[in-house]
């Protein structure tokens, strides 16, 4: 019999574990409803169209196809065998495939806003909570199945929804006790000055996927890489000077502006930088140039969020602007900047840095003990009354001995254990006892639900 297990790359949640998600979750929610989104939900499973082509080479690389049904009808055989041939040498097969697991919300949400946007009042604001999938290598901080947390504005390209998107990630990570987090930003619109210095726009998607591993391989090892990709020499320098560029933001935005500010898209790129620095002093914001994010559809401002210097964890957040994604599903024009949260990656960042509030357990805040039979029967009565008050109760499953009743409302951590023996049902009380201090008290029945709700 094979032994049970889950695909790698996904993880079961126990209540503890759930408690602690559904934290973070509404901590994030009630944020965004601060502001004024309003929730989204969108399909497992997209059209395998839907979702090709929009990540860059190396994000469609990551996207969880799914198989058609029947393949293996013979009916089906020479069709599913064609499938199979062309996906041997690298090419998409409408016979083998035609859906795949979403890989982000933002496509998702593109394709929603387009086929929906004679209905939708502009600017529309979304936020959308549900899990994602990439057929990534599993490891730390890095999953298969995830969770993001989306808010997107579309309709409006002012810059102070920027503002807004910024001031969201601060009061979220204030609320999560994550003050040391930083946000860094950068504009796309930079880089494309960049490519445009070393060969053309052509260049830009080689040099910003380069780029974007500059953290995970190093200076030298980006340099082999942008060679690889037919770049001179000279271009190359052009780029490690850009890479290169440090100080304060302040610093940073004089420097920009030598390399890539003589240029038209270069100059408004740093514009909108220097805005949002200047308009958000109370957020803890990184001018970062070697921020890159390579996927095909951003345009304007990028965002990335990382977590406290301490814990060694990729970002934990990220987005930015995409001025025209949805013509991708040929309704051009409708501008959006929108934000994630990587809800697993800041899981792990609250456990390791111990943040997470002690009273965060759900569960039963009482249980009655079981007494014998004709004491049980009698006690759930109460109970039944005491849940109508919206006290969260349960009762021990069989009359035992009271020691093993103890061990299990222990092990529960169950505040409170309620006696109700004969004696206490002709006396019309029962003996409510404190398992952490101790205490106990004889607390009439009537008087039980304020007890609890006082």
């Amino acid at each position: 019999m094979a032994k049970p297990s889950i695909p790698q790359g996904t993880r079961d949640f126990s209540a503890t574990v759930v408690n602690k998600r559904n934290y973070i979750l509404s901590t994030i929610k009630s944020v965004f409803e601060l502001y004024g989104f309003e929730p989204l939900e969108t399909p497992a499973m997209e059209n395998l169209e839907t979702l090709m082509g929009k990540y860059g080479e190396e994000g469609d690389k990551l996207i969880f196809k799914i198989l058609n049904n029947g393949i293996n009808n013979p009916k089906n055989i020479e069709k599913s065998t064609l499938g199979f041939e062309k996906a041997l040498i690298g090419k998409s097969s409408s016979e083998l495939t035609e859906r795949a697991l979403k890989y982000d919300l933002t496509i998702p949400f593109a394709r929603y806003v387009a086929m929906n946007h004679g209905k939708l009042t502009f600017p529309f604001r979304r936020y959308q909570i549900q899990p994602v999938w990439r057929a990534d290598r599993p490891q730390k901080g890095r999953y298969r199945e995830f969770t993001q947390c989306d808010a997107d504005i579309v309709g409006s390209t002012a810059l102070l929804n920027e503002v807004e998107l910024a001031n969201i990630y601060h009061q979220v990570f204030m609320q999560l006790g994550l003050s040391g987090y930083t946000l860094k930003i950068n504009s796309r619109k930079i880089l494309s000055a960049l490519a445009q210095l070393c060969g053309g726009a052509e260049k830009m998607m080689d040099i910003t996927i380069a780029i974007d591993k500059l953290d995970k391989i190093g200076l030298d090892k980006v340099k082999e890489e942008l060679t690889e990709r037919n770049l001179s020499t000279e271009q190359i320098s052009i780029i490690e000077k850009y890479l290169l560029i440090t100080g304060t933001n302040e610093e940073k935005l004089a420097q920009i502006k030598s390399l890539v500010g003589n240029l038209a898209i270069g100059k408004e790129g740093i514009n909108e930088v220097a805005f949002l620095f200047h308009q958000t002093s109370n957020v803890n914001l990184a001018i970062d140039f070697t921020l890159a994010r390579g996927l095909n559809y951003y345009t304007g401002i990028i965002f990335e969020a990382k977590a406290p210097a301490e814990v060694q964890m990729g970002s934990i957040g990220g987005g930015g602007r995409y001025d025209d994604l949805t013509s991708l599903f040929d309704v051009p024009g409708i501008a959006g900047v929108g934000i994630s949260f990587g809800v697993d990656r800041i899981y792990d960042v609250l456990e390791e840095l111990q943040l997470f509030p002690n009273d965060i357990e759900k569960g039963s805040k009482a249980i009655f003990f079981n007494m014998g039979e004709a004491e049980s029967l009698f006690a759930f009565s109460i109970m039944q009354q005491l849940r109508a008050k919206g006290v969260s109760c349960e009762m021990f499953h069989e009359f035992s001995k009271i020691a093993k009743q103890f061990s299990y409302a222990e092990k529960k951590n169950i505040e409170y254990a309620i006696i109700i023996g004969s004696k206490e049902i002709e006396d019309k009380q029962c003996l409510v006892k404190n398992l952490s201090s101790g205490v106990q008290e004889v607390v009439t029945l009537e008087n039980l639900a304020t007890f609890f709700n006082k």
